[in-house]
């Protein structure tokens, strides 16, 4: 069973950067689709970037030249580095994983695993 534990969320100033890990386990295969993905109290969860195994990226246009994504293979560990926080980057972070079997990789495909969570938030 796949399973992804998120890390690294606080509260920061406008302008101020975080990096947000998130450890998975329980994956057997050496191809993956790795995403993040945030909630706004609100409003609809949306992707925020995402990674595959050709270290191939992709952003939101919210975020891109603020934010990167990356991986750590040997720690299976999952980064995302925001920088330049803004108020409206404020909500609660999702890392997620597509099914391995799955070879298309797009933060509007579904995700079949998620982590818990950690909360972001950025005051003016």
């Amino acid at each position: 069973q796949v399973q992804l534990a998120e890390s690294g969320g606080g509260s920061v100033q406008s302008g101020g950067s975080l990096r947000l890990s998130c450890v998975r386990s329980g994956y057997a295969f050496s191809h993956y689709c790795l995403g993040w993905f945030r909630q706004a109290p609100g409003k609809e969860r949306e992707g925020v970037a995402r990674l595959d195994s050709g270290g191939s990226t992709d952003y939101a246009d919210s975020v891109k030249g603020r934010a990167t994504i990356s991986h750590d293979n040997a720690k299976n560990t999952l980064y995302l580095q925001l920088d330049s926080l803004k108020p409206e980057d404020t909500g609660t972070y999702y890392c997620a994983a597509r099914d391995p079997r799955l070879s298309s990789c797009d933060l509007g495909a579904f995700f079949a695993y998620w982590g818990e969570g950690t909360q972001v938030t950025v005051s003016s």
